[in-house]
This record gives C-alpha cells, sequence and structure tokens, in this order.
C-alpha cells in the first residue's frame, strides 16, 4: 500500500533552499549520490565483519545507467539498504543523518578507525533535485522488505512497498526538461558522465561502472578482422581509478607516475622540480601530495593566478583551489590534500574555517620547508634552480610577516657573496666562515652583482677578508631587515655610516685628519646642504676618493625602490653621507684650497655627483656636472 506523507515544514524550506541556493554547480549531483552509495557499501561491510557470518560479505560496486529514451539515470549500489524507517528518518526529515547515528554506534564500539563514512543520504541526495523532476529510491537491507520511496521534491513523498532481490539501493532520477537556460540533456552522454566521475570521484574506494559504447574491428564470417571497418558496441567500463596515489606507499609509486600524475593533474608541460608525500595520523588526519614547478607558472605574477591546493574528503573531491591550505610566500606550491577531519557546509562546496584547517595549513607549511631544506643538504645544484626560480618568495614570507617567519625560513635562504665568486651561499655557510675578529654579518645592496662589486666601500672588506652579502634583489634589504641579526650576529650594511670596523690607531687617524681639516669638510657640507646630511673622512675606503653612505637604516637602493612603489605620493629621502678618502690626491687637491670658502662650495657638487655614480646612481644635471668638470681641467691644464 502506497502511503503520501508530507514534508514537515522544517524539511520543505531547507529542500527549497538547497535545490535552489546553497549547491552553485548543479553537476555535483552525481558526487553526491556516488558518494553516499560508497558510504552505504561502507556500513555493510562493517555490518559483513562485525556479524559473525550472519551477513554474507559481497564484492561491491556502484553501478550507473544512462536511458535516453526515458530521460534517467540510474546510480544503483549493493550497499547497507534503507528500512521503512531509515527512508522517513534520512529522507524524509532532511535535517537528519543517518550516518550522524552510525558513527555514535560506532564510537561506542570502539570501532571508528576501521570506518570511513562521509555521511549516508541526508541533504546530499537532496542535491539531485537541481537536475531532476522526480527520484525514485528502491532499497533493501540484507534481511528485509524491499521499499520505493518517491518524491518530486516539493511538499510531498510517497513510500510502498516493492520488490528487489538484491540487497542495496537504486536511485533513479528522472531529469527536468532543458531550457535556453539549463541544458540537462548533457548528463545523458557518456563523456559528460565520465568526465564527472573522474573528475570528482575518481578516488571511491569502489569500482563505478556503466555500460559504454566503444569501437572495435568489424569481423568477418571466419572471425578475422576487416581492414578498416568497425563497429560499435558496448562494453562495461569501470571509471574511476579508486586507490589514490597520495594514500599509496611512496616507495610503491614511481617517478614516471609521479610526474605523469602531477602533469595531467596540474596540466604542465615539463616534470615538477619537487615532489612531497605527506601522511598525518593523529590529532588532525590528512593525507597530501606536493608539488614545486620546475619553471615559473606563466600568469604567477598576473592579477588573475588563485593560488590553493586542491581539497578532497575521503577521496571525493571538494574544491579546486582552497586557498586557506597554504601561505601566500608559497603560492606556487601545487598539489592536494585529503582529510577526513574538515568541516564542510551542507552542500560540501564551502569550508567552515576551523582549527583544523589552520592546523593543517601550518602543517603543510612546515612539510614543504624542510623539505626543502632536506633538497638543500643533499642536492644544491638542484635546490640553486629552485631558488632562481622561486627565491624573492621565500624572502617575502619573512618580510610579509615583519620576520614572524625567521625561525622558519632562515636556513632555506641563499646569497651571492663578495668571496663566494658567483655561487651561493647560506647565512649558515656565511657565519661558518667568519672571520675570528668580524662582529657582523655584512651586506650591501644594489641594482645587479656587477654594479655592487664596484661599490668603493667593498674595497675595505676585501682587504680584511671579510665576506660582505651582495643583495641584487629588491626584496632582499627588507628581508634583511625584518630579520635584524641571524643566530644572535647582527646583519649591517656597509654603506650605512655607523658600520665601523676599525682599530683603535685607524680612528685616532680619522679624528685628527678630521679636526685638521674642519674649515673644508664644513665648506663641503654647506655647498651640499640640499643633498646630503653630513661630510665626513672616511674609515671605509681604500683606493677610492669618496663614496655614499647613509644615515638611520634607509639605503640608497632602499630609497629607490620605496619611492618606485605604484600610489607612493610621499618620496622618501635617504640621509646621505659623503665620505672622503683623507689619502687620495682628490682629497689633497681640495685641502689645496680649502681657504677659498666660496670655491670649494662651488665644486663640492662635483664631489657629490662623482660619488653618486659610483653608487651607479643617476646624477640631478649631467649637463652640470660636465660643466664643472670642464672648468677644473681647464685651470688644471692652465696653470702648466
Amino acid at each position: 500500500m502506497k502511503e503520501i506523507k508530507k514534508f514537515e515544514t522544517e524539511s520543505k524550506e531547507l529542500l527549497n533552499l538547497m535545490i535552489n541556493s546553497i549547491y552553485s554547480n548543479n553537476e555535483i549531483f552525481l558526487r553526491e549520490l556516488i558518494s553516499n552509495a560508497s558510504d552505504a557499501i561502507d556500513k555493510y561491510k562493517y555490518l559483513s565483519l562485525t556479524s559473525k557470518g550472519k551477513v554474507p560479505l559481497l564484492d561491491h560496486d556502484i553501478h550507473i545507467t544512462l536511458d535516453k529514451k526515458n530521460r534517467t539515470i540510474t546510480i544503483s549500489d549493493n550497499g547497507i539498504g534503507m528500512s521503512k524507517d531509515d527512508l522517513i528518518n534520512n529522507l524524509g526529515t532532511i535535517a537528519r543523518s543517518g550516518s550522524k547515528d552510525f558513527m555514535n554506534k560506532i564510537k561506542e564500539a570502539k570501532e571508528k578507525k576501521d570506518l570511513d563514512i562521509i555521511g549516508q543520504f541526508g541533504v546530499g541526495f537532496y542535491s539531485a533535485f537541481m537536475v531532476a523532476s522526480k527520484i525514485d529510491v528502491l532499497t533493501k537491507t540484507y534481511d528485509g522488505q524491499a521499499y520505493l520511496f518517491s518524491s518530486s521534491g516539493e511538499d510531498s513523498y510517497s513510500i510502498e512497498e516493492a520488490q528487489k532481490d538484491e540487497v542495496g539501493t537504486t536511485i533513479t532520477l528522472y531529469l527536468k526538461k532543458s531550457s535556453k537556460e539549463v541544458d540537462y540533456d548533457k548528463y545523458l552522454e557518456e563523456y559528460q558522465i565520465k568526465d564527472l566521475v573522474r573528475r570528482y570521484s575518481d578516488y571511491i574506494r569502489y569500482p563505478i561502472k556503466m555500460m559504454c559504447t566503444t569501437h572495435k574491428p568489424k569481423l568477418d564470417k571466419d572471425g578475422n578482422e576487416i581492414k578498416g571497418e568497425t563497429e560499435e558496441v558496448k562494453e562495461e567500463q569501470t571509471l574511476n581509478s579508486m586507490v589514490p596515489l597520495w594514500k599509496k606507499n611512496k616507495k610503491d609509486v614511481s617517478e614516471e607516475e609521479l610526474n605523469k600524475f602531477y602533469k595531467d593533474k596540474f596540466m604542465d608541460y615539463e616534470d615538477p622540480a619537487i615532489s612531497l608525500f605527506v601522511s598525518v595520523d593523529g590529532k588532525i588526519t590528512y593525507n597530501s601530495l606536493l608539488f614545486i614547478p620546475s619553471h615559473v607558472p606563466y600568469n604567477l605574477y598576473s592579477e588573475n593566478y588563485e593560488k590553493g591546493l586542491q581539497l578532497y574528503s575521503k577521496g571525493v573531491f571538494i574544491k579546486d583551489k582552497a586557498p586557506e591550505l597554504i601561505p601566500d610566500y608559497l603560492k606556487f606550491v601545487k598539489g592536494l590534500v585529503d582529510s577526513p577531519d574538515l568541516n564542510l557546509n551542507i552542500s560540501r562546496e564551502i569550508l567552515q574555517h576551523s582549527p583544523i584547517m589552520d592546523k593543517i595549513a601550518e602543517n603543510v607549511e612546515k612539510k614543504v620547508i624542510d623539505k626543502l631544506k632536506e633538497v638543500l643538504k643533499e642536492d644544491k645544484e638542484k635546490y640553486v634552480k629552485f631558488w632562481k626560480n622561486f627565491g624573492e618568495h621565500i624572502k617575502f614570507g619573512i618580510y610579509s610577516t615583519y620576520g614572524g617567519k625567521k625561525e622558519l625560513l632562515q636556513d632555506v635562504l641563499l646569497f651571492h657573496s663578495l668571496n663566494n665568486n658567483d655561487d651561493y651561499i647560506t647565512l649558515k655557510e656565511y657565519k661558518d666562515k667568519m672571520a675570528k675578529d668580524q662582529k657582523a654579518i655584512y651586506f650591501v645592496s644594489g641594482e645587479n652583482l656587477d654594479a655592487i662589486k664596484l661599490l668603493p666601500q667593498i674595497e675595505r672588506y676585501k682587504k680584511l677578508g671579510y665576506d660582505v652579502l651582495l643583495l641584487d634583489q629588491r626584496i632582499d634589504e627588507f628581508c634583511i631587515m625584518m630579520m635584524h641579526d641571524y643566530d644572535k650576529t647582527e646583519f649591517k650594511s656597509i654603506t650605512d655610516d655607523a658600520t665601523n670596523e676599525i682599530s683603535k690607531e685607524e680612528q685616532e687617524k680619522i679624528d685628527l685628519a678630521t679636526a685638521d681639516n674642519k674649515r673644508l669638510l664644513d665648506n663641503l657640507k654647506e655647498g651640499l646642504k640640499d643633498e646630503i646630511d653630513d661630510v665626513v673622512i672616511s674609515s671605509k675606503l681604500v683606493d677610492s676618493p669618496l663614496c655614499l653612505s647613509t644615515k638611520d637604516g634607509l639605503s640608497l637602493e632602499m630609497e629607490k625602490t620605496l619611492n618606485e612603489q605604484p600610489g607612493n605620493e610621499e618620496k622618501v629621502k635617504a640621509k646621505k653621507v659623503l665620505e672622503i678618502n683623507p689619502d687620495h690626491d682628490l682629497f689633497k687637491a681640495f685641502t689645496a684650497i680649502q681657504d677659498q670658502d666660496d670655491l670649494v662650495k662651488e665644486y663640492a657638487s662635483v664631489l657629490y655627483d662623482e660619488a653618486m655614480l659610483l653608487e651607479g646612481r643617476e646624477i640631478s644635471s649631467k649637463k652640470e656636472f660636465v660643466k664643472k668638470l670642464n672648468e677644473l681641467m681647464i685651470k688644471a691644464f692652465s696653470n702648466k
């Protein structure tokens, strides 16, 4: 006898909300129904294993059948099935979940580890009403009566006794009529179903089967192939691969298999540079497979680039890019995370923010950095290739967190240095090779390595044998500033006026030269009052006549970088100090005219422009510089 039942008021409202609002993509109906079928099989297997032989073991699978003529899609399983009460509780009352009650029983039996459940029926089942005008559910438990549940997703449903020989559930969807806005007929095409299964349900643990059309060579009456002729045949195919690569033992996965997976999954034409298996089982449980590309993605610096890892829950595809799972500075990392612990909303499409998500993200980040440390230690050449592609991102990780990631990232940083030719050096390698009396880790920044190596300030450090980090990327100095020190050794710029590595005797010599030439220094400072903050006798120079240093930690390179930022209307200005080599002939030439105050002031700009040129910087007026230079040469030649 058919019973007609009304949905409860709350259920009617929720049903309408789900069909029209909750799901953003109607194609996920198949994912939901296949997931439900998989859960039902899980429950049957658990029951059979704990029934002491009362419930027979079965070979389980899920079948999809397409009927174009009647416009139906059928999904069937040989799982646990449902009783009449189950149908009423799980389908007639949408807000309840059969899996919730089942999970409570498992917890009581302390068998939770042996079973994997997403959630049978409940709200996921009703996503099918996005594509179906009517749904029939024919179901039978292993020892009970079969029942047919039927609903058009409006205000009522019917339940009646039915005939079904085997245990399990068969769901038949009667598709809505296609319109200009929505094409429902596409779900009757084999290629579309294959695509949806591979995209969303490829890693369901049970085979998903469907009769598919294929072409085979046509045979003659003797069974021989007829050349050039084929015929259309129907054969059952398994649509899913079942075992996720990331859940296999790492040693059972070949490099070729891993590379193919990466290229197919993430549409790359090159093998990944670095691959990483992650398996965590504890307070949080997840599997992850992560890749670092061997080249910079073409759109990495585009506004349209989306970071994020693919997200799975128990092998079921949930989201293509979950940005919550990877920090900005690692946005080039590709891969996926599969966890049974994630809090998903009722449509599984939107992640609920939770401490679990934060924990997974934190753990993924640490695993990536640990892998980079491993590669750096075992294969520096391979690491350098990575660094050339993505090193700036790692430094950005320190800068963007105001040094918060310093401890995590400082040992994967690479730099060029003065004593290391064009090779890269780590901070640990730098410190291990520091001179016994060296007080700091020295660095200098500039536009490129060639320009940096020509800086006058480097001369003294060469003479002392001290190494100097050569910072040729714009992010470098900002990163160093945020770190402040490495292993309790402070970073110091050799262009900072406060940086000093001189003996007591040398300091006394500088103090004496400063006192003897106070009038000259004051006149030079007056002549350059619009350009510099001070003029001093230098302790940094060996052969060069002069150089520029800066005060308060803002270097010339940082000044340039900050002023080139878009939208930065208020220009910053570094406090410049003109340093003069007291042993150079140029300084001695100026001492000869130091009592001619106006002349010293007039030609002070020549010294400043020369210092700027030695720094590789542009001067304000090349024409004025050349004019004054010519005047000086004319005077010099006239006196000969």
